[in-house]
Order: structure tokens, then C-alpha cells, then sequence
């Protein structure tokens, strides 16, 4: 079944309805390109860079990451020197076949938030303040809460890297803290606000978004659960270049 919904959203410090211009999200540079030699744990992967020399960078995604930590595949690194990180090197993205796939997970609101600001979240228009991080619940929190004349509507972002046959898919590992987010929505639109969970498929191969049922039943119960206490559910398809990364047009959503 694919899901319909509308709203909309400013940044905190602007009042009344408008749009930025759209632009896309930069991505850092200076870029490293290099090859995934593979993905030694959750937070490290060791690449070889294109002039040889072997680095180890944080991995900024925390799923299993399926699909996206073959090795021998192209991927690119950004840099910081700073002296408390321990590595220099954080993954970024990574080449599947003929197709850039965003895998830092840290990046995902921010991204969110401008398509938001600059109207390609058409459903969620209309609103005159995001406000980000915001607590519910019992030591939970959800993406962002956009507020307006009309009421406030609380919204979750997940970033969506797995791909199978054209479908995105998420999660891609077992998520308690997926559950816990669901069950949060579902409870804001049973006590009377509007509630939403934005999939941002961080790949532009993507056809359709369905839940990860194979992967994680639970969480599929729980967003179908959801939707019956009428939480939105919105996917979205982002194009990824060795440059920027930007949202660009909706996906249905299969349940």
C-alpha cells in the first residue's frame, strides 16, 4: 500500500510562510577517493586511498550496512585533523555499481532539514518553526518538531542505504531504537498530533521504499502499527554526487 500525506516547515528563527531557494547539500571537501579494503568493526573501516597509502576511517553508520562495505569498492573519505579525533578519515560514501550511496548516517537531518526549508517535502509545508532534537517520552527523541497555526507535527528521519532488486529497505540490522521511535510516533498521533517518519534513501537507484520485514519484523509490525494510529509514513529518494547530495522526489511506499 503506498502512503499519501502533506506539511511543511521554516528554520526557527524566520515566521511566516516561505521557501529557500533549493540548493544542494555540499558535500565536504576536499574529498579522498579510495577503495574499501573492508570494514574491520561497526566504527572502522580500512581503505586505500588512490596514491596508495592505507588509512583506517570512522564508519558514521552504526547498521549492518548491507550492500554498501563490499570490498574493492570505490568509496570516498572526508578529512579533519583534529587532535581528539582518533582517525583522520570518515567514510562518506560508496560506490554500488553505477550508483553513490550517502552512508554517514550524522548527515541524514541536516539534509532532511533543508529539503524541508527549501519546500521538496511537499507534504510538510506550511509550518513556521523547526525545532530539532526534541524530546518525548522517556529518554527518546525524535528528529524534529514543526510547529504552525494549524498545530505542530513531530517527525522522525531514517537513512536508508540497502537496496534490493529496486527497492529500498530499512532497517538493514535489527534497530530497538527504530522500535522505540515508532512507538513514539504512533503514541503522539493517538493522543491527536500530527506525526510522520521521513525515509531518506540516501541512493538515487531506488524505485520504492518497503519496511525490512526479512531483516527486522518487528519493526515492520510496529510501523504498520503506526500507520493504523495515522502516522504519515514519507519516502524520499536523495541523489548523491562526489560533490553535494540532495533530496529530490518522492518514492511509494509499500507496506
Amino acid at each position: 500500500m503506498a502512503i499519501r500525506s502533506r506539511v511543511g516547515t521554516e528554520p526557527e528563527h524566520h515566521r511566516g510562510p516561505f521557501r529557500f531557494p533549493q540548493a544542494d547539500m555540499k558535500m565536504p571537501a576536499p574529498l579522498h577517493p579510495g577503495t574499501l579494503i573492508r570494514r574491520r568493526n561497526r566504527f572502522v573501516a580500512q581503505v586505500r586511498l588512490s596514491h596508495g597509502a592505507v588509512v583506517e576511517a570512522h564508519c558514521p553508520n552504526s547498521g549492518s550496512m548491507r550492500g554498501c562495505s563490499v570490498p574493492g569498492s570505490p568509496v570516498l573519505l572526508s578529512e579533519n585533523d583534529s587532535p581528539a579525533r582518533k582517525t583522520r578519515f570518515t567514510w562518506e560514501a560508496v560506490r554500488s555499481g553505477r550508483t553513490w550511496v550517502g552512508i554517514n548516517t550524522l548527515r541524514t537531518n541536516a539534509l532532511v532539514r533543508e529539503a524541508l526549508e527549501n519546500g521538496t517535502l511537499a507534504e510538510l509545508q506550511g509550518f513556521q518553526t523547526i525545532r530539532g532534537e526534541v524530546p518525548v517520552g522517556r529518554n527518546s527523541r525524535l528528529a524534529f518538531l514543526l510547529q504552525g497555526p494549524e498545530g505542530a507535527c513531530y517527525v522522525e528521519v531514517k537513512s536508508v542505504t540497502l537496496l534490493e532488486g529496486t527497492t529500498a529497505l530499512f532497517p538493514d540490522a535489527v534497530t530497538v531504537r527504530g522500535h522505540k521511535h515508532m512507538w513514539e510516533l504512533a503514541r503522539m498521533a493517538g493522543a491527536g498530533h500530527r506525526a510522520a517518519v521521513v525515509f531518506a534513501v540516501q541512493r538515487a537507484d531506488a524505485v520504492d521504499f518497503a519496511p525490512a520485514d526479512g531483516i527486522d519484523p518487528l519493526y515492520g509490525r510496529r510501523l504498520r502499527a503506526a500507520v493504523q494510529e495515522g502516522v504519515e509514513v514519507l519516502a524520499y529518494r536523495a541523489r548523491v554526487t562526489t560533490q553535494s547530495i540532495r533530496i529530490t522526489q518522492r518514492i511509494p511506499v509499500l507496506l
